[in-house]
């Protein structure tokens, strides 16, 4: 038996997550250990472990990072403070292998702490971009440091390899939330309406809007423009999920409720989690915003997306996604794009690029059969290089 310990750092995540937490969990090779940590356990951001607990997953630790901050320095006393609990959660479980997702902050700190104390990391969803945040030196920081690699698609595999990956490593599996889509069973709008104490009307938005973290403009810049540009669609239903926990997150949490005080119609919720959340992303008519759901999941549906600033540049886009910059005029503009008959047709038609249902079960299958002995060392592999 081999241990796998998975780390989830958000509700976000763990939904991705939990095809392969249950492919551990029922698994006659592998054991699984998981680690709660960042927005999970935060109650500004719903207390999400409790969703965990309610699936039945056992929590084997719980590492607290997050307080009241979220300026620069209170995110990275909030990684220094997750280095050292990551350490101690790994020295008492002693895992055979780390299994993370992604690209949070969270993340880097149990690669950091697993890295130097020999435990061999698997990462999902490396060689992506998101080039106007610090989640890109994130994501590749621990590409780097991952002995085992599972990808979302071919361009990503190959972008793995150029970070010096042995090509045998990298696996391309398709993306998680494309599974998540073909495991759910999707809430009708009359169901979401009841559940959330909303009404729709004949149009309807789900907006996302996350820190910035490098970007040129400042996200409560961006933020405001977003929301100027949302107020002018008047008898439009505006669903707002609230953002994550980086820098100056608290503060969009603090724009976004007021502006659901002051707007007909428009709701905010802190964590809408699965199926609530791909019900909504299925029954609204365009997803607003800069979260990679409007670029991993919202195709699979055939809803427009529309995706403001740079959060996200570098990604690989369907035909169903209208890039914008973050200026109210061009926002609505392209809002309003996204609502035309043309358009709404043409997102039905797309074809997503990050493949089909099946990655949970791909990624176990490799687990059940990798060796994490063959792990202990690491040599760069070298592109091979043209002759002139």
């Amino acid at each position: 038996m081999r241990t796998i310990c998975v780390v989830s750092s958000s509700r976000a995540d763990y939904d991705l997550l939990r095809g392969v937490i249950q492919g551990v969990l029922n698994s006659e090779s592998l054991d699984l250990q998981l680690i709660i940590t960042g927005m999970h356990l935060d109650p500004a951001f719903g207390d999400t472990w409790k969703v965990v607990e309610a699936d039945g997953f056992p929590i084997a630790w719980r590492v607290p990072m997050l307080d009241n901050s979220d300026d620069g320095a209170g995110v990275s006393r909030a990684i220094g403070r997750g280095v050292l609990g990551f350490t101690d959660a790994l020295e008492d479980l002693s895992p055979d292998v780390l299994l993370l997702l992604g690209d949070r902050f969270e993340l880097l700190c149990a690669a950091a702490s697993a890295l130097v104390m020999r435990i061999p990391i698997v990462h999902i969803h490396g060689g992506e971009t998101t080039e106007r945040a610090f989640d890109e030196a994130i994501r590749h920081s621990i590409t780097k440091m991952s002995a085992l690699h599972f990808v979302a698609a071919d361009t990503y595999r190959q972008r793995v390899i150029q970070l010096g990956e042995d090509p045998t490593t990298v696996h391309v599996v398709g993306g998680l939330g494309v599974d998540v889509i073909a495991q759910t069973s999707l809430m009708t709008s009359r169901a979401l309406e009841e559940q959330l104490g909303i009404h729709f009307l004949d149009r309807n938005l789900l907006v996302t809007f996350h820190p910035v973290t490098l970007d040129f403009n400042s996200s409560e810049d961006q933020l405001r423009e977003l929301l100027a540009a949302l107020e002018e669609f008047a008898d439009t239903t505006i669903i707002m999920t609230q953002p994550n926990a980086d820098t100056e997150g608290r503060r969009l949490i603090n724009m976004q409720a007021e502006f659901a005080r002051q707007v007909e119609h428009a709701h905010v919720f802190a964590s809408l989690g699965n199926p609530m959340y791909l019900s909504c992303l299925n029954a609204v008519d365009v997803v607003v915003g800069n979260s990679s759901s409007g670029l991993l999941e919202a195709p699979s549906l055939g809803t427009p997306t529309v995706n403001i600033g740079g959060r996200q540049a570098g990604r690989l886009k369907a035909t169903s996604v209208i890039d914008c910059e973050p200026e109210r005029f061009a926002i609505h503009k392209a809002i309003d794009l996204a609502l035309t008959p043309d358009f709404r047709q043409r997102s039905r038609n797309t074809i997503n690029p990050y493949g089909e249902a099946g990655a949970s079960r791909r990624i176990i299958e490799v687990l059940e059969r990798m060796d994490p002995s063959d792990f202990t060392f690491k040599p760069f592999y070298d592109l091979p290089v043209n002759p002139k």
